[in-house]
């Protein structure tokens, strides 16, 4: 690979940070092809709100820039952790968090409410489309993980229930 294509390559990874910045996005990959068995996969993401995690590979004989930011380390699973509580509702899909039906309508779910298995705990809009999240079991709500507009990942925990 030229000394040419890898500076494209590095400045091409700064644009698709920068744009994850700029639309509050988590996470962005895209495929770039050059020719027949010459491409560049690039996935950049998030840990957390500081800096963007870069991520870049590619088949061989191509080699990846070397562009990567340092990763925020990952929180250990500790008995405090959410996502390791038996009663954790997680995410089924990546999108931003709804408490509530429309604005200035009453919330789903309250801390300390009683549910009903199937009764919707919040929304997770993905694509446009406004997702229903049931409650797998009844029981009460102990706990909420997160806050109305906020994005979520595949499997984050959304909601403590007991």
């Amino acid at each position: 690979m030229t000394n040419t294509n890898h500076e494209a390559d590095v400045a091409f990874i700064e644009a698709l940070a920068k744009l994850l910045r700029e639309n509050d996005l988590t996470e962005l990959q895209v495929k770039r092809e050059y020719g027949e068995d010459d491409s560049l996969n690039v996935r950049v993401s998030r840990a957390s709100q500081a800096a963007p995690v870069m991520h870049a590979a590619a088949p061989a004989p191509m080699a990846a820039p070397s562009a990567a930011a340092p990763a925020t380390p990952a929180a250990a699973a500790t008995p405090e952790d959410p996502a390791s509580h038996p009663g954790a509702v997680t995410s089924p899909m990546v999108g931003t968090v709804y408490m509530q039906a429309e604005p200035g309508s009453p919330s789903f779910i309250s801390v300390g409410q009683q549910i009903n298995e199937g009764d919707t705990l919040l929304i997770v809009e993905a694509m446009k489309t406004m997702n229903h999240i049931p409650a797998p079991r009844g029981g009460t709500v102990k706990r909420i993980l997160v806050e109305d507009g906020a994005p979520v990942e595949y499997g984050a925990p959304l909601v403590i229930l007991e």
